[in-house]
């Protein structure tokens, strides 16, 4: 039995995008423990799937240098009391303090780079001094995974996953959870935005297409579902009393949204590595309108089962919106359709747990003190 350990910086990485690989890695009777900071509702699910849980408080947006040094030492601590096998690690934090630690301890790690981050997105001291991070931390990482192939092309340019660099198709998506739904055939369309409410996903670029498009056709619904996280709480409420959109505020359960839905808009111009959101949208036979990006455009053909827009462009938006209403609801509906279509194709999550099965299996023959 080998010991598998996963560092993440928050519960639903797990329990949403890694569920399906655990319950893998545990049925072929491998011990899993997972560390990540507590707080949410799913912690004791992931617990009752046979996952050891650790408690690791940490920030995902402090740039406190005394908080993420004490970050790197509790999580080296961590690794030199469990010596796991293989260390798996899950975004930025993780990837690099868990590359510095398991680099120290010879312990193979296994990465993915769900996104570059803002810091290494806009340029200044900050993406300096986290390429400077990246190279040094992550030089002995075994293999980092990539969801796009934009981010792989970026580092590999600056000389770092030159050779442990693979592309996967982001976290993939479970077409047995998400299923194709009936498409609606009512007056009302419904356009649905899934996503943590910020700037950068493009809430701003929505609102204000939802506020031209609601003066025009008033057989429109504006749905937005996701958690504040930054200050636009008072915004949202005034847009709904104004009756432009419907604010949902987090659920943990989309499909009732997709159900109801006659397209998703996702206007991000966040550094992601893939969008889950797109993916499950498209699994569920949904047309999608988001942006012309990395994270974003690899999941829409454009015309095809959705449309691209430019970035940070409201008028786009509103373009796509007008083009997407003008469609027969038939054509809307082999829209989503072709979706459903590409991601059993390219993004099935299958396809992620086979990638991570090859690379665990590598890994364990070349250092296995559980054996």
């Amino acid at each position: 039995m080998s010991r598998i350990f996963i560092l993440v910086n928050d519960e639903s990485t797990i329990y949403n995008f890694r569920r399906e690989l655990i319950e893998m890695l545990i049925s072929l009777g491998h011990q899993v423990i997972a560390a990540f900071p507590r707080g949410g509702n799913r912690t004791d699910e992931i617990e009752k799937m046979g996952c050891t849980y650790i408690d690791l408080p940490m920030e995902r947006k402090s740039k406190n240098p005394l908080k993420d040094l004490l970050l790197n030492t509790k999580i080296k601590k961590l690794l030199k009391s469990y010596l796991p096998d293989v260390l798996l690690t899950f975004t930025i934090k993780p990837n690099l303090y868990g590359g510095h630690a398991s680099g120290k301890l010879g312990i193979p790690q296994i990465a993915n780079i769900t996104g570059l981050g803002t810091a290494i997105e806009n340029s200044g001291w900050m993406k300096t001094i986290s390429l400077i991070m990246y190279k040094i931390f992550m030089k002995e990482t075994n293999c980092i995974f990539f969801q796009n192939a934009e981010n792989m092309r970026f580092l590999q340019n600056k000389g770092i996953a030159v050779k442990s660099g693979k592309l996967i198709p982001g976290s993939g998506v479970n077409l047995k959870k998400f299923t194709v739904l009936p498409y609606p055939d009512d007056a009302a369309i419904r356009f649905t935005y899934i996503g943590r409410i910020m700037k950068q996903k493009g809430i701003e670029e929505l609102l204000k297409a939802a506020k031209t498009i609601k003066k025009v056709y008033s057989n429109v619904e504006f749905h937005i579902v996701g958690p504040c996280e930054e200050d636009y709480g008072k915004v949202l409420s005034d847009h709904e009393k104004d009756n432009i959109i419907k604010y949902h505020g987090e659920a943990n359960n989309t499909f009732q949204f997709h159900e109801q839905s006659h397209c998703t808009i996702h206007p991000s111009y966040y550094p992601e590595g893939m969008s889950n959101v797109l993916l499950e949208s498209a699994a569920c036979g949904r047309p999608i309108i988001t942006t012309d990006r990395s994270g974003c455009k690899e999941i829409v053909d454009d015309g095809i089962n959705g449309f691209l827009i430019k970035q940070k462009s409201a008028k786009d938006l509103i373009e796509k919106i007008e083009q997407f209403l003008n469609l027969d609801n038939s054509v809307k509906e082999k829209m989503g359709l072709a979706g459903r279509e590409k991601v059993e194709m390219e993004f099935d999550r299958d396809i992620v747990i086979k990638a991570y099965l090859n690379e665990l299996e590598r890994c364990i023959s070349k250092w296995s003190p559980h054996g």
